[in-house]
């Protein structure tokens, strides 16, 4: 069990909560003390001056040689002195005249009772004013936690690829740290953005500018005379064509104005016409762009063929598409962080671009839908594509 609150909202009020009765209960034994000394100053001044007048006027009602007086106040008063003390609800005052120790005594109840009356008040106070501070302490904390709470949703949305400003979610005002940790978020993304897109550009007119020369070299590849050196020149030449298109789309991808052409269709007949053997025995109805569909199906297929090792399998499970393979499995650089362009993973699921996968995941991203990606338990790859499913199973 936590003694103190995990969430900002809740350590602020209780910081101010503790802070208030800190400053309440000092402020009440401050004012305790303050009145106590005054109550007992003016009680002694009161009992100093009864004394003296018996001393000036023997005739006045006093007591001589009290033998219930106390012993420090008789000690107090030896060589002539004049002394009070304090006894309990008893407040004593002496003086030494004449070899004899006159004495006078008032009760002290009043004074006490007063004091404790004060008590309580000051101990009300106290509470109203920690109720107080832990009400404001709520206020505070949730505002600065709502505001928070919006930029962090803010830059969530920026890291999905939304164009949203963490300033304006959280407010114009006030102006303090949240705003600024806003500011230079945006700035932030501004400049990752700004960089992106430069990146991004440079991609799309690389890749825009090898189609002519590519094309050029297909066309030049069938005009080669029948011969192995010809098919490998052909071979190459289309990978080279190939390796473009899909930068290209990958650029295309990047730029998040890509929209999916949804239709519904029937997912288990939609996979075995593409994949006459697999495994769906069940239709069930999906909202999705065909195109991009088969595009992520053909793209998962190539991966575990080509890097993979049969038998690879795939199922239709509900609204999921399932593609196996017994290879040895994707990288642990690609479970972890995803499929990344250009970057192959281990050598043991061989060669390749990485752009594959990494156009898969932007076209289900499209879709609305998820590309999950896991090694199994006793060898082998599986890609599991979630679509959005539009009605039960079975369904016409």
């Amino acid at each position: 069990m936590k003694l103190f609150p995990a969430t900002l909202r809740w350590r602020l009020t209780a910081a101010v909560t503790l802070v208030s009765a800190a400053v309440a209960l000092t402020l009440s034994l401050l004012v305790h003390q303050q009145f106590a000394r005054t109550q007992a100053d003016q009680a002694r001044h009161a009992q100093d001056e009864w004394i003296q007048l018996l001393l000036r006027n023997p005739g006045v009602d006093g007591q001589f040689d009290d033998p219930t007086l106390p012993a420090p106040l008789r000690d107090a008063v030896r060589g002539g002195n004049r002394a009070t003390y304090l006894d309990g609800p008893v407040l004593w005052a002496a003086a030494e005249t004449g070899g004899h120790v006159v004495s006078v005594r008032v009760s002290y109840a009043a004074q006490t009772q007063a004091l404790a009356t004060l008590d309580r008040e000051l101990l009300a106070g106290s509470a109203v004013v920690t109720v107080a501070g832990a009400l404001l302490g709520v206020v505070l904390g949730a505002g600065m936690a709502r505001r928070l709470r919006r930029a962090a949703d803010a830059a969530r949305d920026v890291a999905n690829g939304t164009r949203a400003r963490v300033r304006d979610a959280i407010g114009p005002r006030p102006r303090d740290e949240a705003a600024d940790l806003a500011q230079a978020v945006d700035a932030m993304a501004d400049a990752l953005q700004a960089r992106l897109a430069a990146e991004q550009r440079v991609t799309a007119d690389i890749a825009h500018e090898l189609r002519t020369p590519v094309t050029g070299l297909v066309t030049a590849a069938e005009l080669l005379p029948p011969g192995r050196p010809a098919e490998l020149v052909r071979d190459r030449v289309a990978a080279l064509r190939s390796l473009v298109e899909d930068v290209l789309e990958v650029a295309r991808l990047d730029t998040a104005a890509e929209r999916a052409d949804l239709a519904d269709l029937d997912l288990a007949e939609f996979v075995r016409r593409r994949v006459p053997d697999a495994a769906a025995p069940v239709a069930v109805r999906v909202r999705t762009d065909p195109r991009r569909l088969e595009r992520i199906l053909a793209n998962l297929l190539s991966n575990a063929a080509k890097h993979g090792a049969p038998p690879v399998t795939v199922e239709v499970d509900g609204p999921c598409v399932v593609v196996s393979d017994r290879g040895p499995g994707y990288p642990e650089v690609l479970l972890r962080e995803g499929p990344a362009r250009f970057r192959t993973g281990a050598d043991s699921r061989g060669g390749g671009h990485g752009l594959g996968l990494t156009i898969a995941v932007a076209q289900a991203r499209v879709l609305g839908a998820e590309l999950e990606f896991a090694n199994l338990p006793d060898g082998g790859a599986r890609a599991v594509l979630r679509l959005p499913e539009t009605a039960g199973p079975g369904s016409a």
